[in-house]
């Protein structure tokens, strides 16, 4: 049986879709806020001042994105984020009404959430983080003075 048929390795290829998704999206929302590209009449179309709370925003969402997509640094980076999107929700959201889908914030829970997700999970597929951890595993052998090899674990 194959790995692609296994149904024991569909939930690591599902958390692997779903972390490369929530990252792209977050980078189109990021890039929206910082650059103004796909912006629609519910978001800003200029930039906001550097510095501001919503160019923080920006930053987070446009850095944060393509670590999620890469898989690099994904637990601290998906930790940062969902901190991030639950502060959002709470400062722009939350006083706007009790029920999410009455003020709006039903992105930034679910997002909030899901990055929560992915900082608890560990990443095993298709990530650079499980392959700097694969790597970092192996050992091997150095040429030393004499002909003989010194074993070296990476």
């Amino acid at each position: 049986m194959s790995k692609l048929t296994n149904p024991t390795q569909w939930s690591t290829y599902a958390l692997t879709a779903l972390r490369i998704v929530a990252g792209f999206l977050l980078s189109l929302h990021g890039l929206t806020l910082i650059f103004g590209l796909f912006a629609t009449p519910g978001h800003p179309s200029k930039p906001p001042v550097a510095f501001t709370l919503l160019w923080f925003a920006g930053i987070l969402q446009l850095v944060g994105g393509p670590l999620l997509i890469l898989g690099l640094f994904t637990r601290p980076a998906a930790f940062i984020l969902s901190g991030h999107l639950a502060f959002a929700y709470f400062l722009a959201h939350a006083p706007k009404g009790f029920w999410p889908n009455l003020n709006g914030g039903e992105l930034a829970a679910l997002y909030s959430f899901v990055f929560l997700y992915l900082a608890a999970v560990p990443q095993r597929a298709f990530s650079l983080d499980s392959l700097i951890a694969r790597v970092g595993q192996k050992s091997f052998a150095v040429p030393a003075a004499g002909g003989s090899n010194i074993e070296v674990n990476a």
